[in-house]
């Protein structure tokens, strides 16, 4: 193990995630502070609420495309070999990294997003075919109820479970990381589980009846 390279792509991977897209598009283009408005949280789904789908579908894409970068980035620097437990470790080092970045972002006061997006783009680099699945569970349940909370929460779920009993992976620290994934987005939307408990949680898409109320 390189420590040194392994010390670099932590730090860079957290500055990658502290890339704080919500908060800085909302106060240049719009001189808005989205952490001020809506559900008050530095992420894609509050942007859309807050700015509309033209400001939030692109900051939901590269909030995406940070998780992968920076998950890819012990792929790029040849940490190990292609398909390994040890490489796959490696990109779960750097995915946990960016992700608590998204959270924690240096950048923008350490008041970020939930990092669900962030999350999916570093699952994407690391198992592709288990991540697509999952985002199909999202969309199918998002789609149905018009919560993008419990979509996001429920595809968490079923990232472990897809994980342990249809798919395969050389490490073990994959699995850990998918349980400690799905605990990790339950917890950071226990707001929103509350909120949908009382009825009171807000739809991206709404059913026809209460469109035109």
């Amino acid at each position: 193990m390189n420590i040194p390279i392994l010390l670099l792509v932590i730090v860079l991977a957290y500055l990658i995630g502290s890339i704080a897209t919500a908060v800085w598009v909302g106060k240049i283009f719009h001189k808005v502070d989205v952490r001020e408005h809506g559900s008050g949280n530095a992420g894609a789904t509050n942007v859309i609420r807050v700015l509309g789908w033209k400001t939030g579908v692109p900051v939901l894409l590269i909030d995406v495309l940070k998780g992968w970068f920076a998950a890819m980035l012990p792929v790029f620097l040849n940490m190990a070999d292609q398909g390994s437990a040890m490489l796959t470790n490696y990109q779960i080092i750097a995915g946990l990294a960016t992700v608590v970045g998204h959270v924690y972002p240096v950048f923008a006061g350490f008041r970020g997003g939930k990092g669900v997006a962030t999350i999916f783009g570093v699952l994407l680099a690391i198992h592709p075919l288990v991540t697509i699945s999952c985002f199909g569970v999202f969309l199918c349940v998002f789609l149905i109820s018009g919560y993008i909370s419990l979509g996001s929460m429920t595809a968490g779920i079923s990232f472990p479970v897809l994980l342990f009993f249809f798919f395969d992976t050389p490490s073990v620290y994959l699995k850990i990381f998918s349980v400690v994934v799905a605990l990790a987005l339950l917890y950071t939307h226990r707001h929103n589980i509350s909120r949908l408990l009382k009825g009171e949680e807000s739809k991206l898409i709404k059913s026809r009846s209460s469109r035109n109320k």
